[in-house]
């Protein structure tokens, strides 16, 4: 008699695949958790969305709206972010390591403890974010404006005019 696999089995190559790996499905709606590794969504209205612990790796929101939207410990490694308007997002102990954060609009950001290692913040503006904690190393702030800006150890705050670094 021939192996037949059950639909059990089935079912579960269908949401793993072969690897062992939950499958991205880019189509599930913003929530905490979600998978979303390697999606696109670009241009969308995600303000005020809930993101927390989601998989964005190697996911793209450029020219996307992220006012307000939750990302706390969310895994955006190489995820891109360039023009992307984010004033108030909170992005605590996310890990952002080569992220590209481009133009985006981070007024009023929260980083507290986030890991931005080799990201790119070229342009982008940080006005009134909190750093405090984040690890910067290999970070790209060229152009980055930092004013009133809490800078890695909490306490100092970037001057006004602080442009690509805090003074």
């Amino acid at each position: 008699m021939p192996y037949r696999p059950t639909a059990l089995v089935l079912l579960m190559l269908c949401f793993f695949g072969a690897t062992g790996e939950a499958v991205a499905a880019c189509t599930d709606p913003a929530q905490p958790g979600v998978n979303w590794r390697r999606c696109y969504h670009d241009g969308r209205n995600l303000a005020g969305v809930d993101l927390t612990n989601a998989e964005l790796r190697d996911a793209t929101f450029q020219r996307s709206i992220l006012d307000r939207s939750i990302l706390t410990g969310a895994d955006a490694f190489r995820a891109k972010f360039i023009s992307a308007r984010m004033i108030g997002v909170v992005l605590d102990e996310a890990r952002l390591i080569e992220a590209d954060m481009t133009k985006a609009n981070l007024t009023g950001a929260s980083f507290v403890d986030a890991d931005l290692r080799n990201a790119r913040l070229v342009e982008a503006v940080l006005r009134d974010a909190d750093l405090t904690g984040a690890r910067l190393a290999g970070a790209d702030l060229r152009q980055a404006e930092l004013s009133g800006a809490t800078w890695l150890d909490g306490e100092r705050v970037c001057a006004e005019g602080s442009v690509g670094q805090c003074n």
